[in-house]
């Protein structure tokens, strides 16, 4: 079975330009989480409303569907996805022991400053508050990676391909 990686974090913290970057590293497929959105949830995101777990669910089954694609075919990939609640994380990672989530960990005043240099993104700055009031970092029993975004985007991949090679083989 080959590498499969969930990156998540908040709106901001840099999941699409790490998560390619990774899969670039890795040699495997990369998909952007966003781009499974059901149309209806990225117009309720546009005009500034936030996203409720029903919202959420066909985008997560979507996510999910892309994961166990991969593991059917045995090949390697990275998805991004906010995965803000355990029980998102429990729809797309769940008893998927072959698949392994990274979290993006930054604080809210730098991911707001990348926010508002954003231009092309139908997330607005003002959704970033109830982004990280829906936020539950991941438990110890996730086994996530966690990784400061403070750091260069290469860096943070080097972090994450050197602690996904001291992970146990599953």
């Amino acid at each position: 079975m080959k590498t499969i990686v969930v990156v998540m974090g908040v709106s901001g913290s840099g999941k699409t330009t790490v998560a390619s970057l990774l899969a670039e590293r890795l040699g495997c497929a990369f998909r952007d989480g966003d781009d499974l959105h059901p149309r209806e949830n990225v117009e309720k995101m546009k005009s500034g409303t936030p996203l409720t777990d029903a919202d959420r669910l066909p985008w997560l089954q979507a996510i999910g569907r892309q994961i166990d694609a991969w593991r059917e075919r045995g090949e390697a990939g990275v998805v991004t996805c906010s995965a803000l609640k355990r029980i998102y994380r429990d729809i797309i990672v769940g008893g998927r022991r072959d698949v392994s989530l990274v979290y993006l960990k930054g604080i809210q005043a730098l991911i707001h400053g990348r926010l508002q240099a954003r231009t092309s993104h139908f997330m607005p700055v003002g959704l970033l508050d109830s982004q990280f009031a829906t936020l539950q970092e991941p438990a110890e029993d996730e086994r996530p990676i966690v990784v400061d975004i403070g750091l260069e985007p290469a860096r943070i991949v080097g972090e994450i391909v050197r602690r996904l090679a001291e992970r146990p083989s599953r």
